[in-house]
């Protein structure tokens, strides 16, 4: 499955808030597009520093690999804190051996997450979660729910929302279209 080109912008201002979310997005897009090489649902994510640096990426594994929990946000999460901690290993990043935390980065991921993703967000300490489709039959970062933005919780990043949605919804309509 190849990600769909995005459409020409109309010739208004730069949406200062999007923008700079754009490639990323891209890098996601491309993450998605190797799912349903193994009847996957196509959703990317990847993770980045405060720098921009990627640390980790995933897309979904669920029937890849039978494990429930293989959603491309987990995955992504998983990868940049197993990144963290090498570096922290060698002496990297200012963080110390073992941490867990991500805090300073941002997951960007194709489609809205869903609640046990969202639950992974507040206890990674992501500052910021970037998404590009809405996903009105289980988001839950302002679709359905809103986990990571509930006042009873100790952690609440930031959320960006429709960053390249065109191209993201295009992705996930053409695989359920194909199916």
């Amino acid at each position: 499955m190849t990600v769909p080109p995005s459409a020409p912008l109309p010739s208004a201002a730069p949406d200062p808030l999007r923008a700079p979310w754009i490639a990323p997005m891209r890098r996601a897009l491309v993450e998605a597009a190797r799912a349903p090489g193994t009847g996957d649902v196509p959703v990317g994510a990847v993770v980045l520093s405060a720098d921009g640096t990627v640390l980790g990426a995933g897309h979904n594994e669920r029937e890849a690999t039978g494990d429930p929990t293989a959603h491309a946000e987990v995955l992504a999460l998983r990868a940049a804190a197993e990144t963290l901690r090498k570096q922290a290993g060698q002496g990297g990043e200012g963080r110390r051996a073992g941490e867990w935390r991500l805090t300073g980065c941002t997951l960007v991921v194709t489609l809205e997450p869903c609640t046990m993703c969202a639950g992974a967000i507040v206890l990674s300490r992501v500052d910021r979660v970037v998404y590009g489709a809405r996903d009105a039959k289980a988001g839950a970062v302002g679709s359905l729910w809103d986990v990571v933005r509930d006042r009873r919780l100790n952690h609440r990043p930031e959320v960006v929302t429709g960053v390249l949605e065109p191209d993201c919804a295009a992705l996930l309509t053409a695989f359920f279209r194909d199916r």
